[in-house]
């Protein structure tokens, strides 16, 4: 049953370190998004958004981020493996909202140089994701020697990732719609 407004799924790109190989799997997220019916999308470069340090909590974040994750249905994290984590701006900015999570979907792409494919920073991210009130789905997508699946360019070199990423959406669009539905037709008791 199509819907009568589109999916908002925004790709949050979680670094902002110079020379970063993330930013081809954000894009790559999200051009794929991009031509899913019913789901509209943006990329979010965490380096360009306003970032305060002086308050706390919500006080901390950039008002366009907030109105975009209060948008959203579900968001995509790509996420680089910085010492088994995600980098500490990338927890800055995810700190910054907390009612716009809530009860919405998450799925993260995680990103490494080395062959683990950034499995330690899908580990360390689950419980902050979780605290945070959105719902994690089940699929992942793991980006190990980042290098060997897109050039410097940007270019996709390794097919098989279209098939991961495809299988990775499918599942945060349904969990979406699945929340969507809850939000807006289950009341909490």
């Amino acid at each position: 049953m199509p819907e009568s407004r589109p999916l908002s799924i925004p790709v949050i790109l979680g670094t902002n370190r110079k020379g970063r190989m993330s930013v081809h799997a954000a894009r790559f997220v999200s051009q794929l998004l991009q031509r899913r019916e019913g789901v509209i999308t943006e990329l979010i470069d965490i380096g360009q958004l306003e970032h305060q340090l002086d308050d706390n909590g919500q006080g901390t974040g950039d008002p366009r981020y907030a109105s975009c994750m209060a948008r959203a249905d579900a968001l995509v994290i790509v996420a680089p493996e910085y010492n088994h984590a995600m980098p500490g701006l990338l927890k800055h900015v995810l700190d910054s909202c907390l009612k716009e999570y809530i009860h919405k979907a998450a799925g993260i792409v995680a990103v490494s140089a080395g062959p683990f494919g950034g499995t330690r920073v899908i580990e360390s991210s689950l419980p902050v994701l979780r605290e945070l009130g959105l719902v994690t789905i089940f699929w992942d997508v793991n980006v190990g020697s980042v290098s060997k699946t897109f050039n410097e360019q940007g270019e996709l070199l390794d097919p098989a990732f279209v098939r991961r990423t495809d299988k990775f959406l499918g599942e945060l669009i349904w969990m979406a719609r699945t929340l969507r539905y809850g939000r807006d037709n289950i009341p909490l008791s």
